[in-house]
């Protein structure tokens, strides 16, 4: 059988996206991923975002203790945490969530995305506008902070006392 230059090079083509799409099935990557070379700043947030939830994430647990020093890991309060988890990917952030809830863009409910901070107004020294709380937001309507007996835990914004007590949000990343 005798082929001509074209029928080869279109061979060629068809035998190497063969084995390049089955190279990518093969490690796990997408087309869509493995096409898309361009990385704007958005998604450079969103993932740094992730990055900084699952850092805080490996603290669950770790007992709260209001007014909790920055230079321990082993109890946070709320500002401290943030202020810590953020440190790891370059973020230094002031020392209370007043201070806190001033730094970077403010940002609407509906356009949260991991890594946000998330700010509130609860417990004993809320006064309806005033910051007493932050958090980082996780995604899927979570957020991840410390507070009272839990301890860092993970807590749905969008209910309860979180819902009722939810001020604002600041993008940092």
């Amino acid at each position: 059988m005798k082929m001509n230059n074209i029928s080869k090079k279109i061979l060629a083509v068809g035998l190497a996206s063969t084995i390049g799409f089955g190279a990518l099935m093969v490690t796990g990557v997408d087309a869509a991923s493995a096409s898309s070379s361009n990385t704007t700043a958005e998604s450079v947030a969103v993932s740094k975002g992730t990055q900084v939830v699952n850092y805080g994430k490996t603290f669950m647990g770790t007992p709260y203790k209001f007014g909790a020093s920055t230079s321990t890991t082993k109890v946070f309060d709320c500002s401290s945490f943030m202020k810590h988890i953020f440190k790891k990917y370059g973020v230094t952030l002031p020392r209370t969530s007043a201070a806190q809830a001033k730094v970077g863009k403010a940002i609407s409910k509906s356009n949260l995305k991991a890594g946000d901070l998330v700010f509130f107004s609860s417990g004993s020294r809320a006064t309806g506008s005033n910051v007493t709380h932050v958090a980082v937001y996780m995604g899927n309507g979570k957020i991840l902070h410390t507070y009272g007996k839990p301890g860092v835990t993970i807590s749905d914004l969008n209910s309860g006392n979180w819902k009722k007590t939810y001020l604002k949000a600041r993008r940092v990343l």
